[in-house]
């Protein structure tokens, strides 16, 4: 069963680490084909559980080192139904995919989970369509009936919350949290931001939070930011009046806009001692943060270097 379904963690005063950019590491530096850019993929195998099981075990060893519980975030970012398809398998396959990526991470909860320390899992949500081009949108009633099986699917297990990621517009993350309150499991909503820091549909930061929260009684348990370079969104949270509903970053390491990112046939490292830099910087504007990670590009290197930077990382109310 789900330990922390009705008391998160990170909201409870506790800042947890999480993983860096999943997908990128496993191309760039397994050398992986991934399938749609699906690591869930490598469940099938017993030679990707290993890859998968080196991958997580590289970042629990910082939580340890730095006495820090974590967010298990499961490798289902593509397993929603047209991804799925897309990749030859069924619907039936993508419910038992759901489980078994949420069951592959039940054996590291078990291991390391404490009251100090604690580990939460998260089922990953993905958006429908390329989240880097968001000319394809739902309406929000779409989006809930789309994301519902994965979700219905995902809150049928020990999952504690699911975390849609990489989110670029107001409709999908209402539909998703709409799902979410209706299968009675907390929903994370993570926005992706283009350079000037607003949604690639044009919205501030403030204003998705926003409408999102009108939209469902603030429905989500709170906001994060991912697949973005802090130097996009810095200033907007400068002046942001919705910091207090953004508790988790999962920067990039790269500087380069979306698109730039999408032509690159060579992965943008970033620099990890910058990026622990900026992260430390973030913290000064964004009190109530409580998760920190990576997205693309990054790895445990920029991991350590997050902690390492920001080793007085707060228990925050």
């Amino acid at each position: 069963m789900s330990r922390y379904r009705h008391q998160l963690p990170q909201l409870q005063g506790h800042t947890l680490i999480t993983d860096g950019g999943l997908e990128t590491t496993l191309v760039f530096h397994e050398g992986l084909d991934l399938p749609e850019f699906a690591a869930y993929t490598l469940l099938e195998s017993d030679s990707g559980r290993h890859i998968l099981q080196d991958y997580f075990d590289r970042y629990t060893g910082i939580a340890r080192h730095y006495q820090r519980g974590f967010v298990l975030e499961s490798v289902t970012w593509r397993a929603n139904p047209d991804w799925c398809a897309r990749i030859g398998h069924s619907p039936e396959d993508m419910h038992r995919i759901n489980r078994e990526a949420i069951e592959f991470l039940q054996p590291l909860r078990d291991k390391y989970d404490s009251p100090a320390t604690p580990y939460v899992i998260s089922g990953c949500i993905g958006p429908r369509h390329d989240a880097y081009a968001p000319e394809l949108i739902m309406s929000a009633a779409e989006a809930e009936t789309y994301h519902w099986p994965q979700i219905k699917t995902l809150a049928g297990t020990d999952a504690d919350c699911v975390t849609a990621m990489t989110l670029t517009n107001v409709n999908e993350a209402t539909g998703i949290a709409r799902a979410a309150q209706k299968a009675g499991i907390p929903v994370v909503i993570s926005f992706t931001v283009e350079t000037d820091g607003c949604l690639p549909t044009g919205e501030t930061l403030d204003e998705a939070i926003t409408q999102v929260d009108q939209a469902t009684g603030a429905g989500p348990a709170y906001y994060m930011i991912n697949c973005a370079h802090p130097t996009h969104f810095g200033e907007q949270l400068a002046a942001s009046r919705q910091r207090h509903r953004i508790r988790g970053l999962r920067a990039n390491a790269s500087k380069c806009s979306h698109a730039e990112l999408d032509g690159c046939e060579q992965l943008d490292q970033g620099n990890p001692q910058e990026l622990g830099q900026e992260y430390q910087h973030l913290l000064a504007l964004l009190p109530h943060i409580s998760v920190l990670g990576g997205c693309c590009g990054t790895d445990h290197r920029h991991i350590e270097q997050i902690c390492c930077q920001s080793a007085g990382l707060r228990q925050v109310s």
